[in-house]
């Protein structure tokens, strides 16, 4: 495969209104806000269970129209829908998806539409199976055989939806790296990672806008290595014959306390046993200091595909936690970045139990709608008097 290293071009993030917001949280309309706060439909279309992607494979039922219509009126106004297509592609050449596969695919698509949703599809969890940047970067025969699977699943992807609206975005891939969790080989290899990972972007716009309809202007979003934050320099976005790609980081900064429950409490307010020991909440302002300086002060926007913060069983820890994503999204929005809550559905609290919303009903679960609103207000509250001091000054 000849790796090519390419231009940087563009990124989109942007917001939608919702209706039930109050006078002073309705947000405004904003070419760098359009996706807004977003919402994962995780451990759903992104599940499997031996080697096969099921959507019920991991404890969640099957997603309805409640779902997004729940989403919309809680105040969400986007929805990311990670999907895994392991198991269901086809033998070479071909590599054809499975039609009753990509059809729940497309419904649940129709299910965000009808919402009023924004919605964004991906490859998912395929990272490290079929889609195996390692294997790639030591077997240049492996590395053309990707890129030739990669292609023919997006394409198929593609002319599935190449009849819908820009309310749809598509993202290439999800979190790829070598098991190494961007700390592996990516570091001591020369850059080969790097250049196939930035290879495999330019395949999969070539792919997309090679469908026609409205995938020929549809935005596009695209993924640092591992999706991290700091690798991100290392990203050279693909070249674009409709100028439309966007940027994609996760941030669950710090993960000892936003994922683990390592740590309860967050802040420089919070007691001292029981908090993360580094920066607070200087260092989710200077995470979004980095991508605002190479991307979005130069035209160039990003969104957060993922962020998050697990459900803790007392109401001091839920009051830290209510706290932190307000910061976390009232300094995003300052920052020009929309962003998507890791969502998989789990009730229970502590570690990686991150549900807000019923999966399959749109009903808040645990206390889902005390979050959800901080959230909102954290990231529409548009007050001249609301500003990240004022969200500080108020820690519990």
């Amino acid at each position: 495969m000849k790796i090519i290293r390419r231009l940087a071009l563009a990124v989109l993030i942007s917001l939608s209104c919702a209706s039930a917001w109050s006078s002073d949280a309705v947000p405004s309309a904003s070419p760098m806000t359009d996706l807004g706060l977003g919402w994962n439909l995780g451990n759903q279309l992104d599940a499997f269970k031996d080697n096969v992607a099921s959507e019920t494979a991991w404890g969640n039922s099957p997603v309805s129209q409640a779902t997004m219509d729940g989403l919309r009126e809680a105040g969400f106004t986007s929805v990311r829908i990670p999907v895994t297509w392991l198991g269901h592609i086809g033998d070479a050449p071909d590599y054809l998806l499975d039609t009753a596969w990509l059809d729940r695919v497309a419904e649940v698509v129709d299910y965000a539409e009808k919402a009023g949703l924004k919605a964004i599809v991906n490859i998912h969890h395929d990272g490290g199976h079929w889609l195996d940047i390692g294997a790639a970067s030591r077997d240049s025969v492996q590395a053309d055989t990707i890129s030739r699977m990669l292609a023919a699943v997006w394409t198929q992807i593609a002319r599935r939806f190449a009849d819908k609206g820009d309310f749809l975005y598509f993202e290439s891939m999800n979190e790829i790296h070598d098991g190494g969790w961007g700390w592996g080989a990516n570091r001591t290899d020369g850059g080969k990672q790097y250049a196939i990972f930035n290879d495999w972007q330019q395949v999969f716009v070539d792919a997309v806008r090679s469908t026609g309809g409205n995938n020929a202007t549809r935005w596009l979003g695209i993924p640092s290595y591992c999706t991290n934050i700091d690798l991100a320099e290392y990203l050279v976005l693909p070249d674009d014959p409709a100028g439309r790609i966007m940027v994609a980081v996760h941030c669950y900064e710090p993960y000892e306390y936003a994922l683990e429950n390592k740590y309860t409490e967050w802040g420089h307010t919070a007691d001292e046993s029981r908090k993360y020991t580094g920066d607070n909440e200087a260092a989710v302002r200077n995470e979004f200091a980095k991508v605002k300086q190479r991307y979005v002060d130069r035209g160039i926007p990003v969104y957060i595909g993922e962020f998050g913060n697990v459900h803790r069983s007392d109401d001091r820890a839920e009051a830290f936690r209510k706290y932190y994503l307000e910061y976390f999204c009232k300094a995003a929005r300052d920052n020009g970045l929309s962003l998507f809550f890791w969502d998989n559905g789990a009730t229970g609290a502590g570690r990686e139990c991150s549900g807000l919303i019923d999966h399959s009903t749109g009903a808040y679960i645990n206390n889902g709608k005390e979050i959800i609103d901080a959230m909102v207000k954290g990231y529409f509250t548009q007050s001249p008097d609301y500003t990240l001091q004022s969200v500080y000054s108020s820690a519990p």
